[in-house]
């Protein structure tokens, strides 16, 4: 997510802050590269225009030029003004129950996807979301969204075969509601592909019965300035409340989600980083701000941890790794506890400054498919040989090879891999000169609330 982008604005800053004086002309010079950047990442080019044109107004103020330090000022400027655009805080969504929310959007966003995600937040938070199928037009929405619903555990409204009053499935809906004690009437919607008339109609008159809360438009973050159009068309159909962004996992470039807040003024809510159903995160403006110039995310980061890791377990793992005890049983429960995370790539590219560390890695480091030939390595050891990894010596090694589907290379590689990983954690020296590259992880802990214990231990 925003790859391309962050490394263009990294290498400009880098050049930036290398200058010791700063002059209109650097400044113009820079603010040309970030405006290319901009554009290359998809963003709209008024968008771009304005963005670039109150940076650099901000940026010329003598405070800055006289500044000892007027690289990391406008640095600053950047950071503050690209939060802005993305829409400064987070926006709640308005839950007053009984809560009627409407999800609208073309064919392939992930609307039905995403309604079975909202559902199983919102239950996370103690509400008690109930899900309605108002596609009528495809009868697979409907057994998708009454599979998902068993999934997550949440009551689902499907309509008789062959209805095609929208208007009649949801007064049906509402009053079948009522009878299930739900706070929350989640509305997933028919879509086209592309807008047309019959469409706009129908959302028109289901919004005026329905009468939700909150309008939220599920737009496909790689669609680029198209999602633009979409989200405009929408708005003007039904006044959406905000903006559901998916798919950001698969898209480098970004350009959708720092044009989609200003073209419409409407807030972006929720972002989609992944196909589980747990990866629908709440959009924050200041934090994603930090991650396309490269700062990191740790508060998400965290809350991600806390979320999806028993921190006895993971402080117990971490003992043993500094104790030199860590066998291959521990490395099989690590493994657990990332995939619960999520895509690797996505939960480390949180941390400060790991978009340097990820160029030094070698090609394929955080490929799920490598993780998977790492297990199934492990797996075709005898429970002693994953108690005792001395044990597994060069006819051991043949017999896991040829268990596990690898070669005698891969799993020799991996061994040596596996030892050198205990080596380092259990020196002091070495983890502290990693955490230093990663951007000072070592003040973590204050950042979070100042050593009082709260921040998990993180499996890595």
């Amino acid at each position: 997510m925003f790859s391309s982008l962050s490394d263009s604005l990294d290498k400009t800053f880098r050049n930036l802050r290398g200058v010791g004086k700063i002059s209109e002309k650097n400044i113009t010079d820079a603010l040309r590269e970030i405006r290319m950047s901009l554009l290359e990442a998809d963003v709209e080019f008024s968008v771009a225009k304005k963005f670039i044109a109150s940076v650099k107004e901000k940026s010329m103020g003598e405070d800055v030029l006289k500044s000892i330090k007027p690289g990391e000022q406008i640095v600053k400027i950047f950071n503050d003004e690209l939060t802005s655009l993305l829409g400064g805080d987070a926006t709640p969504l308005d839950l007053n129950p009984p809560a009627h929310i409407m999800l609208c959007g073309l064919n392939g966003a992930g609307k039905t996807t995403t309604a079975g995600k909202l559902a199983l937040r919102l239950q996370k938070e103690g509400r008690r979301p109930l899900l309605i199928a108002c596609d009528l037009y495809r009868p697979a929405a409907i057994d998708q969204l009454a599979t998902l619903a068993e999934q997550v555990g949440v009551p689902c409204f499907t309509p008789d075969s062959g209805e095609k009053n929208v208007v009649k499935v949801a007064k049906q809906a509402i009053k079948w509601a009522k009878t299930q004690n739900g706070t929350t009437l989640i509305f997933d919607t028919a879509g086209r592909q592309e807008i047309d008339t019959v469409l706009i109609d129908e959302l028109k008159e289901l919004h005026k019965f329905v009468q939700p809360n909150e309008t939220l438009l599920v737009a496909d973050s790689a669609t680029g300035q198209q999602a633009v159009s979409v989200a405009r068309h929408f708005d003007d159909a039904v006044g959406i409340t905000g903006i559901i962004l998916t798919k950001l996992d698969g898209d480098a470039r970004g350009g959708a989600a720092l044009s989609m807040r200003a073209i419409t003024g409407k807030p972006i809510k929720f972002i989609g980083e992944g196909e589980k159903l747990e990866q629908l995160g709440v959009f924050h403006p200041d934090r994603m701000a930090s991650r396309i110039l490269g700062m990191g995310d740790v508060v998400s980061m965290v809350e991600t941890a806390a979320e999806n890791i028993n921190e006895d377990e993971a402080i117990n793992a971490a003992k043993r790794l500094q104790s030199g005890k860590f066998d291959f049983n521990d490395f099989l429960d690590q493994m657990n506890m990332m995939r619960k995370l999520g895509p690797l790539d996505g939960i480390l590219g949180m941390m400060p400054g790991f978009s340097k560390i990820k160029k030094q890695l070698p090609a394929g480091a955080l490929d799920e498919g490598r993780m998977k030939r790492m297990e199934a390595i492990v797996l075709s050891m005898t429970p002693r040989e994953r108690a005792t990894p001395m044990l597994i010596k060069g006819t051991r090694r043949k017999r896991i090879a040829a268990g596990s589907g690898n070669s005698m290379l891969d799993v020799n590689r991996f061994l040596k891999q596996f030892t050198q990983m205990r080596k380092m954690m259990k020196s002091k020296g070495k983890m502290k000169e990693m955490m230093k590259q990663l951007g000072g992880m070592e003040g973590m802990d204050d950042m979070m609330g100042g050593g009082g214990g709260k921040m998990p231990k993180l499996p890595f």
